[in-house]
């Protein structure tokens, strides 16, 4: 007997959840930003009145309709339903042109209508800590829409073979999407890996109206399933009349990333996939904020580099850096400097067999949920909280000021870790190699040896300055929430 959820959910619950959320949280930041700058430099017409403090406020006030609208028309409350990963720094951007846009607007408005006279700085005020208590308020509401009922999605994979588990274990890995994962529908399922928190095949694709409806699925993520395409069509096509969220894995996805254009030929659609090479502009780009990024925090660093060499020469006898071979741009080895967290001449042996034995998509984590290499009995003490902070790759800024590395990029690589790369891995050494990157934001210990390398690889074809600087805003974030560094 099929079990039910809780009944009384309305569809489409998160959209209107985080929508109501996102809204309330950008009057509540526009509206203090007001207050702050009215506290600051007093009324907008300079005499200080009440009545004229409270009249501005009212204008204000009416105005904020208006500026609702502006965001929608930036799509800043489109997207939390369908992307999952959905961060209040994506909207970074957005919220900088609608704040601009609307302090603009107020400014040259006031001035033309004459009902206020505000002065350049209070506008600046403005228009500064709008987007400051913008952003957090939109961080605030997202952090506790996720706290609520409404906010998860009961998900049903079509696919049970290995690309659907991954796609269940990734949910699984990241409970701040919101996914409660209900099970898995296929003609053809392999068996089930141990770690899907037993998760269960549901039933045959011919079933997946019937389990929908009465399990009252919000989201169904298609991922190569058993059965002909004509089938999925027919399927889907009555699904979407239920309106529901659709995913669809490409099945070329090793090669399709999130960079690529959707076009069409007589509505025939095609997927173009973004040249894999940084053009010289794009490269130039990326080094000047490489050399400034890497000044300013081995300026900011200087006490903790003190004070990490300090503890890692009292620890054990041997070189406060620890100098290893890796590969970077166009595969050229170079040395990475990291603090030395093991004791010298420490075997790679163990190191090796488990690169070999995580390169399988079917590989399994360790007893504590996560793919890392447990060496602790190679590892100093003061070894452990440097890995376990990752302090210990601070001396790698020193490779980025050389040119071996980028502050952003796919992870320095070990030569004999190329003997296990498929043809499409190599595309990750179009890049410079990064201190920080796209597995280590998103996926880091979580993830097998062959993830890491796909990350990489989707990186090297989906850079932009954009995905750079959102991939170090989050990095600081991450590292405050990750329990388990990697080996």
């Amino acid at each position: 007997m099929e079990s039910r959820p809780p009944r009384g959910r309305e569809p489409h619950g998160r959209r209107r959840l985080v929508v109501r959320g996102l809204i309330a949280a950008d009057v509540v930041g526009l509206f203090a930003a007001f207050v702050a700058t009215a506290l600051i430099w007093g009324a907008g017409s300079g005499s200080g009145n009440r009545l004229a403090l409270a009249f501005e406020y009212l204008l204000f006030a009416l105005t904020l309709p208006a500026w609702v609208l502006v965001a929608k028309l930036h799509t800043l409350y489109d997207h939390d339903e369908e992307r999952t990963s959905r961060s209040t720094i994506e909207d970074f951007v957005g919220v900088l042109h609608v704040v601009t846009l609307g302090v603009w607007g107020l400014y040259v408005g006031a001035h033309v209508t004459g009902l206020a006279d505000p002065e350049l700085y209070k506008a600046v005020t403005f228009w500064a800590a709008s987007i400051a208590l913008v952003t957090v308020s939109r961080a605030a509401a997202r952090a506790i829409c996720r706290r609520r009922p409404a906010y998860s999605q009961a998900t049903l994979i079509v696919g049970a073979d290995a690309v659907g588990q991954l796609v269940a274990r990734k949910f699984l890995q990241h409970p701040e999407y919101g996914i409660r994962l209900l099970g898995f529908v296929d003609d053809t399922p392999r068996t089930l890996r141990e770690d899907l928190g037993g998760a269960q095949v549901l039933g045959k694709i011919g079933d997946l109206e019937r389990i929908v409806r009465a399990l009252e699925v919000d989201r169904v993520v298609v991922a190569f399933a058993g059965g002909g395409s004509e089938q999925h069509v027919d399927v889907l096509g009555r699904l979407k009349s239920r309106d529901l969220q659709i995913d669809i894995v490409p099945r070329l996805h090793e090669i399709v990333g999130p960079k690529a254009d959707l076009h069409s030929v007589e509505g025939l659609p095609l997927v173009g996939l973004p040249s894999p090479k940084l053009l010289p502009f794009s490269r130039t780009i990326k080094r000047g904020v490489d050399v400034i990024g890497a000044m300013i925090l081995l300026t900011l660093t200087t006490p903790i580099f003190a004070i990490a060499a300090w503890c890692v020469r009292r620890d054990s006898p041997g070189p406060i850096f620890f100098r290893q071979p890796r590969l970077g741009l166009g595969m050229k080895e170079f040395t990475a400097l990291k603090f030395r967290t093991m004791r010298v001449d420490t075997d790679d042996a163990e190191h090796r067999a488990f690169i070999r034995r995580t390169m399988d998509a079917s590989a399994m984590p360790s007893s504590n949920g996560i793919f890392k290499l447990d060496r602790s009995n190679a590892v100093t003490r003061s070894g452990r909280w440097l890995r376990k902070t990752s302090l210990d790759e601070l001396p790698q800024l020193l490779n980025v000021l050389r040119g071996d590395m980028s502050l952003v990029g796919p992870r320095p690589c070990l030569a004999y870790e190329t003997e296990h790369f498929r043809p499409h891995h190599f595309e990750r050494f179009n890049v410079p190699a990064g201190i920080t990157g796209l597995w280590q934001v998103t996926a880091r210990a979580h993830s097998t040896f062959g993830e890491a390398l796909d990350l990489d690889v989707s990186y090297a074809r989906n850079w932009s300055l954009g995905l750079d600087l959102l991939l170090l805003l989050r990095t600081p974030f991450e590292l405050l929430r990750q329990k388990d560094a990697t080996a």
